[in-house]
C-alpha cells in the first residue's frame, strides 16, 4: 500500500471546494438560505481523528518491538486504510467548508459571523482530521528490511551472464 500522496488530497481539496461553492449557488439561486454545517461535525471530526490516532498507537509499538503481543497484519491494514480515508474524507470537508466561506466571502451583504462560526470551525477541526490521518498512517508503516526484495524484481531469478 503507498501512503496518501499530497496530489490525492489536492484533488480531495478542491472537488470540495467545488461542491461547497456550487451548492451554496444552487440554494441562494432556489431563494433558500445558504448551507451551514451543523454545531456536532466539527466535533465529530476531531473526535474521528482521536480515534484513528489511537487505533494506530499500539500498531506503531509492536512492529517497533514495544508492544506486549504481536499485531494481526489483518487489523493493521484496516487501520492504516481507515488513516488513508481519513485524511482524503478531512481534505474533502476541508474543501467543502472552505468553498461555502468562498460563498459567503463573496456575496455583497457581509455574513454574520455566528453563520461563518461553524463552517470556520468545520474547515479547522477538517484540518486536523488530515493531520491526524497521516500521523495513523505514518504509524501503521513499518520499517524496510535490507533483505527486502526491489520492486519488480523476481528473488527466484538470478541475473545471467552472457557468454557463460
Amino acid at each position: 500500500m503507498r501512503r496518501t500522496g499530497a496530489g490525492v488530497l489536492v484533488v480531495a481539496a478542491v472537488l470540495g471546494v467545488a461542491a461547497g461553492f456550487l451548492i451554496d449557488q444552487m440554494l441562494t439561486a432556489a431563494g433558500r438560505p445558504t448551507f451551514t454545517p451543523a454545531v456536532t461535525l466539527p466535533i465529530l471530526l476531531v473526535l474521528l481523528g482521536g480515534v484513528v490516532v489511537a487505533l494506530a498507537v499500539p500498531i506503531r509499538r509492536a512492529t517497533r518491538g514495544r508492544g506486549g503481543s504481536p499485531v494481526n497484519p489483518f487489523r493493521a491494514i484496516r487501520v492504516a486504510m481507515l488513516a488513508k480515508a481519513s485524511s482524503i474524507l478531512g481534505a474533502a470537508f476541508g474543501g467543502l467548508a472552505v468553498g461555502l466561506l468562498v460563498f459567503l466571502a463573496t456575496r455583497p451583504v457581509t455574513p454574520s459571523l455566528g453563520s461563518m462560526g461553524t463552517v470556520i470551525a468545520t474547515a479547522v477541526c477538517a484540518a486536523l482530521l488530515v493531520a491526524a490521518g497521516l500521523v495513523a498512517e505514518h504509524l501503521c508503516t513499518i520499517r524496510k528490511d535490507d533483505d527486502d526484495e526491489q520492486p519488480g524484481g523476481d528473488p527466484g531469478l538470478e541475473p545471467r551472464i552472457h557468454g557463460h
